[in-house]
């Protein structure tokens, strides 16, 4: 292997943070009205030989120049920029349909000579707590590369400047460039594996605080993670595709290696991934039998205090009625009609006062041993 291959290009794809979006994108313009050639240049033996200013100049510097590459950037072209380079490069109509609708599934389709890649890069918003995805289209020729942008991310001005830091690995021409922006794509889902992670730590503390917010939250954030799984696993079957013709395309063999690499890290993504379904699937699952049991602890203490007035209220009723018997003795005795023959009964008080003895003693026989008081 050689040693300019990997050392220089792997380190300073670790180690460089991701600058803002490239100022050169026009994005306020309407695109009849710009161009969207975002950057643009002949290679020669990994070395830039020219800078065309327009596709026409592209096409005549790459004629002019002889085993030359062109690595031509564009940010949502034109249908009229795309047909022009179907023309000049034989690329297939199905191909130019997709990278001009967008929104397409990550893939890898051989049409020829050409290939036409699909990816779907993915950035962590911190502030927003989501994952933002960004869509690229590589036309990939013998003596070309197209990138097509339809989002700001990935930013590939970082990938071409550590390519031409790298001119051996330039050198090797179409595969070097394709390799590399896999890579660069990949790395950009390290942040955001680590983002999703610590919301998920974040959920576990809230689920257990009883905070009501945390459903919600759980769910959106599974959201983010299938998204974020249907933009990972494609790469998988893509780097597959591409390892079963390093044979036939007489691949060079540090390149293999190098794609086995960003293949491990594909790997270590998507398994991270289905790990962070499970575990927000469980939280969830833990989650609803917490509320459940917040629940039935809440209608347990309601059921307890209904249970509390209600007895309360036979106390009250109970001796309310035992009162009621002296109440009820006294008041017909207290109307003093004349044709009241108990009132001249010598044992009228003394037996009106044990009436009101033996009604209140039953009552209050009768309610204790019913447990009213």
């Amino acid at each position: 292997m050689s040693p300019d291959f990997r050392k220089p290009f792997r380190g300073l794809s670790r180690s460089k943070p991701t600058p803002a979006a490239e100022p050169e994108l026009f994005a306020d313009e309407p695109a009849s009205a710009r161009s969207s050639l975002v950057n643009n240049a002949i290679y020669r033996d990994g070395c830039r030989v020219e800078t065309p200013t327009s596709l026409d100049t592209t096409y005549l510097a790459l004629d002019h120049h002889a085993d030359s590459m062109a690595w031509i950037g564009l940010y949502r072209p034109s249908i009229d920029e795309l047909t022009s380079l179907a023309g000049q490069f034989g690329l297939h109509e199905l191909a130019v349909e997709d990278a001009v609708l967008a929104h397409q599934r990550p893939k890898l389709e051989r049409y020829g000579e050409t290939l036409f890649v699909v990816l779907r890069a993915a950035r962590y918003l911190d502030d927003a707590e989501e994952v933002e995805f960004g869509e690229l289209h590589i036309f990939i020729g013998p003596n070309f590369v197209i990138t097509v942008r339809h989002s700001e991310s990935p930013d590939l001005s970082l990938v071409r400047s550590r390519l031409e830091e790298s001119p051996d690995l330039l050198a090797r021409g179409t595969e070097a460039v394709l390799y590399a922006i896999l890579d660069a794509v990949v790395d950009g889902y390290a942040p955001v594996v680590a983002g999703i992670a610590k919301d998920i730590d974040e959920i576990e503390t809230q689920v257990f605080d009883g905070d009501p917010r945390v459903s919600r939250r759980i769910y959106e954030l599974s959201r983010e993670v299938i998204d974020f799984q249907r933009a990972a696993q494609p790469l998988i079957g893509i780097l597959d595709q591409i390892s079963s013709g390093f044979d036939k395309y007489s691949i060079a063999v540090d390149l293999q290696q190098y794609l086995r690499d960003v293949a491990d890290h594909v790997t270590h993504v998507t398994e991270r991934i289905e790990e962070f379904r499970i575990l927000l699937r469980d939280i969830l699952t833990v989650n609803a039998t917490l509320v459940a049991q917040r629940q039935n602890d809440d209608m347990q203490k309601i059921t307890e205090s209904s249970n509390r007035q209600a007895e309360e209220a036979r106390k009250i009723s109970a001796w309310a009625a035992i009162f009621f018997a002296p109440t009820l003795v006294t008041g017909i005795y207290g109307m003093n009609f004349a044709l009241m023959p108990e009132l001249d009964w010598a044992f009228g008080y003394p037996a009106a006062l044990l009436l009101m003895v033996a009604v209140g003693g039953t009552l209050f026989a009768v309610f204790r041993k019913r447990h009213w008081l």
